[in-house]
C-alpha cells in the first residue's frame, strides 16, 4: 500500500495525558495507539484506505504531545494554524513551536485568523481569515502556505470562491469522505473524538466495511439540522452533546 491509494484524513484537535468528557479532546496513550495504528495500515493491502492526520487550531499539545509521538514513529501530519491565537491566547503555541513542527517535517496549514466561521464573514473580514493569515504564516515559517481548514467545517460558494483568490490549492472540510490519489481542491476529513477506539478507525479504513458510507449518511442528516436550526442553535445543542468544558472560549468551540 502506498500513498497513491485512496486517503482518509483523521482531524484531531486538543491532546492531553490525563482523560476528558470533553469529546474534542482525546488522551496521550489513545493517540498513541492511533499513530500505531496508522503506521500499521500504511503497509496493508487494498482494501485499506491510507490513513492521514491533521491537526486542527494550533493548541500547545500539538507541539507537546503530538510532535513527539509522530517522530517516534517517523509520521507527518498537517497542523492547521489558527493564526491571530499563535503567540496570544494561553493553551496555543508560541512562534517558535510552530516553526519547530515545520522545521521537524510537520506540514503548516492555515485555519483562518481568528477562528470565525468563515460563512459569517463580510468581505474584509474574508480578507483576514485568509489573505492575512496565509501571509502571516508565510512570513513567520518562509514557506509557501497553499492549504486551509474550514472553522467550524462551514462553507459555501461564495467562500470557497475566497479561498481559491486568496491562494489555496486544497481546502479540508469536516465531511468525512475518503479521497482519491489526485486529491481535489476540497477534500473530507473524519473528526475523532474522546471515545474513538481503534477498532473502529480499523473498520473506518477497511473500505469494504461499510463504516465509512453510514458515518457519511450521518454527517447528511447533521448538516440538514444545521441548516434548520442555525449556527446560534446549533452551538448550544453542540456543546450540550459534546460535554464542552465551561472555560471553553465558545471561538474555540469546532462546532463540527
Amino acid at each position: 500500500m502506498s500513498a497513491s491509494s485512496n486517503r482518509l484524513f483523521f482531524l484531531y484537535h486538543e491532546l492531553r495525558a490525563a482523560p476528558s468528557r470533553y469529546s474534542y479532546i482525546i488522551q496521550r496513550d489513545a493517540f498513541e495507539e492511533h499513530a500505531d495504528l496508522f503506521l500499521l495500515a500504511r503497509t496493508l493491502g487494498d482494501s485499506t484506505l491510507y490513513p492521514e492526520i491533521t491537526f486542527d487550531d494550533g493548541h500547545i499539545s500539538n507541539y507537546d504531545i503530538a510532535l513527539p509521538a509522530l517522530a517516534a514513529r517517523n509520521l507527518t501530519a498537517t497542523f492547521f494554524i489558527t493564526v491571530g491565537w499563535t503567540a496570544t491566547r494561553p493553551g496555543y503555541m508560541d512562534w517558535d513551536q510552530v516553526r519547530a513542527l515545520h522545521a521537524a517535517g510537520q506540514r503548516i496549514g492555515a485555519h483562518g485568523w481568528s477562528h470565525t466561521l468563515l460563512t459569517h464573514c463580510n468581505d474584509a473580514a474574508l480578507h483576514t481569515e485568509l489573505v492575512t493569515a496565509r501571509l502571516t504564516l508565510e512570513d513567520k515559517l518562509g514557506a509557501a502556505i497553499t492549504t486551509l481548514s474550514l472553522p467550524g467545517g462551514r462553507f459555501d460558494n461564495r467562500v470557497l470562491a475566497a479561498c481559491r483568490a486568496a491562494g489555496y490549492q486544497h481546502v479540508y472540510t469536516s465531511v468525512p469522505h475518503a479521497e482519491p490519489p489526485g486529491l481535489p481542491f476540497l477534500l473530507g476529513r473524519l473528526n475523532l473524538h474522546t471515545t474513538t477506539t481503534t477498532e473502529t478507525l480499523t473498520q473506518l479504513l477497511d473500505s469494504r466495511s461499510g463504516a465509512l458510507a453510514r458515518l457519511e449518511r450521518q454527517d447528511k442528516w447533521k448538516s440538514a439540522l444545521k441548516k434548520t436550526l442555525g449556527d446560534r442553535i446549533y452551538s448550544k445543542l453542540w456543546a450540550a452533546m459534546n460535554h464542552k468544558e465551561p472555560e471553553t472560549d465558545p471561538a474555540e468551540a469546532p462546532l463540527r
